[in-house]
């Protein structure tokens, strides 16, 4: 199976949404050395930290330090993410490539999360946006929609809810729009409805998608996305991460277990699974008693798999 359009973005999170959702703190040290496994792996795009302050999250305190040695990699798209207008100055100043500014959809984690209204963020989302456009250094501002699929608070998210909150960031100028699976809820029909109503409000703007594995659908949930023309995907290496608002959750989609899928439908990641395995070492090491997930690191690779060769076909049922 070949596809006109099958170059994948896989952006690998874990830095930022894997590592803040665990107690554990990594050293700065070991951060460098992620971030080194990752590109010699052949990851090209990395989410590698948060702006806020180190006492509400002191795994992102040295933020700085880990976006300049990413920033030396020069084929390396490098994003940040940033809570409100004081996080974006920093981020600005720091040289990233990428802005996130996560807003939530659902307005219970919203006030649990930020303390404030969906609409309310999108107002700071706004000022963010007239930051960047004022400043000498333009990140692209990334607007990511979080709980979009449904709330551990709140339930069910209606998709007007999603809908209006959408053409608000539309309007405020988000060069590229994501949507979230923050908890886990998110189901393929589920999925195909909403990308399939979005897609009509933000044509190309609506690009990425961030699916949690947390009741073992991520994966069938991208199958979905890439039929509705999504190209680019978060995942966490080994699973790492969830929700503090989303008690028992897995976390994100494992990196490997994607580009390993990816690679199986015909799409070209340009990412090595062999070396993203071998890369899960470093949180071992680096994060002892975290639960690592993924169903490669726990079955492995099919017998004789390359990521030119290989086809579903091929493997006996």
């Amino acid at each position: 199976m070949t596809h006109a359009d099958n170059t994948v973005i896989v952006q690998e999170v874990g830095l930022r949404d894997g590592l803040q959702s665990i107690p554990q703190i990594m050293s700065t040290d070991d951060k460098k050395r992620w971030i080194d496994a990752a590109c010699a792996a052949g990851v090209r795009y990395l989410e590698v930290a948060s702006f806020v302050p180190a006492r509400l999250l002191p795994q992102m305190a040295d933020a700085e330090q880990v976006i300049a040695h990413a920033l030396t990699y020069p084929h390396l798209t490098v994003t940040a993410l940033v809570p409100n207008l004081k996080g974006a100055e920093k981020a600005i100043a720091s040289g990233v490539h990428r802005i996130v500014a996560p807003i939530s959809v659902s307005a219970a984690h919203s006030q649990a999360n930020v303390r404030k209204t969906p609409v309310e963020m999108v107002e700071e989302f706004q000022r963010i946006r007239q930051l960047i456009d004022v400043s000498t250094h333009k990140p692209r501002l990334i607007a990511g929609l979080s709980t979009v699929f449904g709330c551990t608070i709140q339930g069910l998210v209606p998709l007007a809810d999603i809908e209006d909150i959408v053409k608000r960031v539309l309007d405020a100028g988000c060069d590229m729009l994501a949507l979230a699976d923050t908890t886990g809820h998110a189901t393929p029909g589920q999925v195909s409805k909403i990308f399939g109503a979005l897609r009509q409000l933000a044509g190309d703007r609506l690009s990425i998608a961030h699916f949690h594995d947390t009741r073992g659908l991520a994966l069938a949930n991208t199958i979905i996305a890439l039929e509705h023309g999504i190209r680019e995907f978060d995942s966490t290496l080994g699973g790492l991460g969830g929700c503090p608002h989303a008690p028992g959750a897995s976390g994100n989609v494992a990196t490997e277990d994607l580009v390993f899928v990816l690679d199986s439908l015909g799409y070209h990641t340009g990412i090595d699974v062999e070396k993203l395995l071998a890369s899960r070492s470093i949180l071992a090491q680096s994060l002892p008693g975290v639960i690592l997930y993924g169903a490669l690191a726990r079955a492995g690779l099919p017998h004789g798999y390359t990521a030119q060769q290989f086809h579903p076909e091929e493997v006996a049922a």
